[in-house]
């Protein structure tokens, strides 16, 4: 099974692809980040998000789809900005005919960690172990793409 996670976002959206055999483990595919300039229109940045996703879904290939809920943001601009980009990215996993799931940054974390208040650095570490990497996945928006992945692999796991 290919498990795409997201950590949404507009000027930065990060993403990572792991393939999971529930004998052998986790293993990443690819991981990285789709950026936007910060003073191009929403709607050319929504276009870019949607044009390069749908070239790393074509290219991966994933069946399923993990993406990290919005939560909390103290700024309603850019909640309204990750919200956009959530839809984009909610819109490609449908038109690509992936199961979607969606988890808050609480639930990452106790997946990955096995404390829901980790901070960032615990989770990235966590990350990096579970898949057996050198080194934890750069930038954070791609480890945190790759956490809700993992996140992702944990529950269906507790379901089948």
């Amino acid at each position: 099974m290919r498990i795409i996670g997201i950590d949404p976002g507009t000027g930065i959206l990060g993403f990572g692809v792991l393939d999971v055999d529930y004998k052998r483990g986790l293993r990443i595919v690819d991981a990285g980040v789709i950026t936007t300039p910060a003073k191009q229109a929403d709607s050319n940045r929504l276009l870019t998000i949607y044009e390069e996703l749908e070239q790393i879904i074509r290219e991966t290939r994933p069946q399923i789809m993990a993406v990290e809920k919005l939560f909390f943001a103290r700024n309603v601009t850019t909640a309204m900005s990750v919200s956009q980009a959530r839809g984009v990215v909610l819109l490609l996993g449908k038109q690509n005919g992936m199961e979607l799931y969606e988890y808050t940054p609480l639930q990452i974390k106790s997946a990955v960690t096995g404390y829901g208040k980790a901070d960032k650095k615990q989770v990235q570490e966590m990350v990096r172990v579970l898949l057996g990497l050198e080194t934890v996945p750069k930038p954070d928006d791609a480890a945190d793409a790759l956490a809700a992945a993992v996140c992702c692999s944990m529950s269906r796991k507790a379901v089948a």
